[in-house]
């Protein structure tokens, strides 16, 4: 049975990875990884390759890694108010629906599907049906 589950992962590993590597941000890449997974292996592929493809979706986040700096910097120019929030800003923090003012992500950075706000003085980057910090920004 264990060397059933590690054949089967070494394979989902071998097709999912590289499928991955595309993958934008942790919720992206956790569902590519888990359809590729499972196309490959069925259910235990599924489950190795959500997994695979959380961590390399949260490497690669929502934007690019070349693209981060320029919308920090097009942030601060912008001049947005921060919001003072008092738990952690980290990922995966959702932040309340009201009294937060959420902002459209630029087309030209490629995260359309995702809003930003500043919370405590930090660039966040937010799935706008859950409110939930995808990404932060520095």
């Amino acid at each position: 049975m264990i060397r059933r589950f590690i054949g089967v992962a070494t394979i989902v590993a071998a097709v999912a990875i590289p499928a991955l590597a595309q993958a934008q941000g942790v919720p992206g890449g956790v569902e590519r990884g888990a359809r590729e997974g499972e196309r490959a292996a069925g259910p235990v592929g599924a489950i190795v390759g959500g997994t695979i493809g959380g961590v390399v979706g949260g490497v690669a986040g929502v934007l690019g890694v070349e693209q981060r700096p320029r919308f920090h910097s097009y942030v601060v120019e912008q001049r947005r108010p921060s919001y003072q929030y008092r738990e952690d800003v980290r990922v995966g923090a959702v932040l309340p629906e009201e009294g937060v003012t959420y902002y459209e992500v630029p087309p030209e950075y490629g995260a359309r599907d995702y809003r930003y706000t500043v919370v405590n003085g930090r660039t966040v980057v937010v799935e706008p049906r859950s409110h939930r910090i995808v990404e932060i920004v520095e």
